[in-house]
């Protein structure tokens, strides 16, 4: 019988971490090691290789990262050390034992400019202590050279953790007034699809450093647009507000204009389904009564 190849998978418990392991089943040739923080922190390199050589792993998925994007910048020592020290050590890693690396990584690298989708060669202007941290990382790893991918994406959500989704429809179906900025773009992204995109990429084979962007396909949208939908799927009346950014202030800047560029991942063979049709597969994964219908391009 073949040796199946082994993928260690940092950061098991969160979101893209869960959404992983529900689809690895449908790729068989591998066989799937879930790390969460508890087990191996990012930040220790002996207890990565450990595990490496123990697995006879031949990759890692790096879903493991700091997310919260205000507290951060309270906390930007932590943050540094999940986003930069944490990248730079599962690098070290990779490096040492001969593996390649999958990052995920944020459209937050990116600062203020024109509203055209943002490539992967463009120049990076973090706002905030998240995406500089997050970039860090990135800058981090290719440093260290090797096999290793790094994919921006944006706006995810899912079925599992916490997360913009989620928060809507709790706070929707319980009748809370909801204010969303109608002011900030981008696209939402399924972690099931970005998960799904990841492995898509290991199987097309990982040499040398490359970046990529993932996201939802489709025309962009703002925060508010995106909970406009998810209620309008999801059948919810929900107590809906537009605002504009300067009328919800949060510690940390967000950008403007958030939108990846996805035709390079598009033309390697990755598929990028539509925000919409991505949206209405997970509501009705979460049980939603979601009917089928045709998307607007």
């Amino acid at each position: 019988m073949e040796r199946r190849e082994t993928i260690l998978v940092a950061g098991a418990d969160g979101q893209l971490g869960q959404a992983l392991r529900t689809v690895s089943g449908a790729w068989p040739a591998w066989r799937f090691v879930f790390v969460n923080r508890a087990q191996a922190d990012i930040c220790c390199g002996p207890a990565w290789r450990e595990m490496a050589r123990n697995h006879d792993a031949t990759g890692i998925i790096n879903c493991a990262a700091y997310t919260a994007v205000d507290r951060a910048e309270a906390e930007p020592a932590e943050a540094d050390r999940v986003n930069r020290q944490g990248a730079a050590t599962l690098a070290d890693v990779a490096a040492d034992e001969h593996l390649w690396l999958v990052h995920v990584s944020t459209d937050y690298v990116f600062g203020e400019g024109e509203c055209h989708p943002w490539r992967e060669e463009e120049p990076t202007a973090p706002l905030g202590v998240y995406g500089a941290t997050k970039l860090a990382g990135e800058e981090a790893i290719r440093r260290r050279g090797g096999d290793a991918a790094l994919v921006r994406t944006s706006w995810l959500y899912s079925e599992y953790g916490h997360n913009f989704l989620k928060t809507m429809l709790q706070r929707g179906a319980a009748g809370v007034p909801l204010r969303v900025v109608d002011d900030q773009w981008g696209r939402p992204t399924c972690a099931t699809d970005l998960a799904r995109a990841l492995l898509t990429l290991v199987a097309r084979g990982i040499r040398g450093v490359e970046t990529w962007h993932y996201t939802g396909g489709g025309r962009p949208t703002t925060w508010y647009g995106f909970a406009a939908e998810i209620f309008r799927q999801a059948d919810i009346a929900a107590d809906l507000t537009p605002v504009a950014t300067a009328d919800y202030p949060t510690p940390a800047r967000r950008p403007a204009w958030s939108v990846l560029d996805t035709a390079r991942i598009e033309r390697a063979g990755v598929p990028v389904p539509d925000w919409h049709a991505a949206l209405r597969a997970c509501l009705r994964r979460m049980g939603y009564p979601v009917r089928e219908e045709k998307d607007v391009l």
